[in-house]
């Protein structure tokens, strides 16, 4: 695998190429209209899935970090942006998401090289916008809101969310209130701003936009910020984030459709957590 940038210029596409694979390589002179910086987001939704183009994927490091390269060529995001990489071991979890595609280039299949994308054309050129976005649920977080009975449902939440509320008080100084159902309860200014903080003071567009996935997925920033200070496994994290769940699958029984669906989230959960403890 080579250790640097190939000296040879980026090739123009071949005509046979789909207008989707054509996003992910450079051609000499790439300009113009530049696609939306969140489509990167977007892409995996198409319908019609581009062929497999290449024989090998690999990456090359350069003054930017690690770039993805398809037979040897530098790789672009949708947004034609160099598809680089801050570490080698995110790049080589990304290369390998690509040579495991077949016969098609199937993106729910990539969750590295989404967020990567992502990360790269969507979080870093907003990153104010999306500090922004998670501050919000510093003020709504769902490890505040409790359940006021059966006591088991609330003894399995006060067990998981109790020990992270201590540590964000002992992290961040930030004293979180609590609310019985789903009667909005306003934090503290100082816990907002504590939090708040924390938030802007993670840089890196990719562990932002890892912070962001969990938070979302979980609406807890409490419990992302943990996975993301080490405070808790990917694991317990996403057990926390569904103790209601869990409960009421024990009582009720599981739901097939319901669990195929919470299977996808919690790959997306864990893609995010690997790609924090990647960079």
């Amino acid at each position: 695998m080579p250790n640097r940038l190939a000296d040879e210029p980026e090739t123009p596409y071949l005509a046979s190429m789909s207008d989707v694979t054509n996003e992910w390589l450079g051609e000499p002179g790439d300009g113009g209209e530049r696609p939306d910086p969140m489509r990167s987001a977007r892409g995996h939704a198409k319908p019609a899935l581009p062929r497999r183009f290449y024989q090998e994927a690999g990456f090359a490091e350069g003054p930017d970090g690690f770039r993805l390269t398809l037979d040897g060529r530098p790789a672009n995001t949708p947004a034609r942006n160099p598809l680089s990489l801050p570490t080698r071991a995110l790049a080589e979890k990304v290369a390998a998401e690509w040579a495991a595609q077949a016969i098609v280039i199937d993106p729910a299949k990539m969750p590295l090289t989404r967020l990567a994308n992502t990360s790269i054309d969507g979080v870093a050129p907003r990153h104010a916008a999306v500090v922004e976005d998670l501050c919000a649920y510093a003020g709504t977080d769902l490890v505040a809101y409790r359940a006021g009975d059966p006591e088991r449902l609330v003894s399995a939440q006060a067990a998981a969310w109790d020990p992270i509320l201590d540590w964000a008080r002992e992290a961040f100084g930030a004293r979180v209130i609590l609310s019985e159902g789903v009667m909005h309860v306003t934090q503290p200014s100082d816990t907002v701003r504590a939090l708040s903080e924390a938030v802007a003071a993670v840089d890196s567009p990719f562990r932002l936009a890892g912070l962001h996935t969990l938070t979302t997925l979980t609406g807890s920033l409490l419990i992302a910020l943990a996975v993301l200070r080490g405070r808790l496994t990917p694991a317990e994290a996403w057990d926390a984030a569904h103790v209601d769940e869990t409960y009421q699958a024990a009582v009720w029984g599981g739901d097939a459709e319901a669990e195929a669906r919470l299977a996808i989230r919690r790959a997306e959960f864990e893609a995010a957590a690997e790609l924090i403890a990647s960079v």
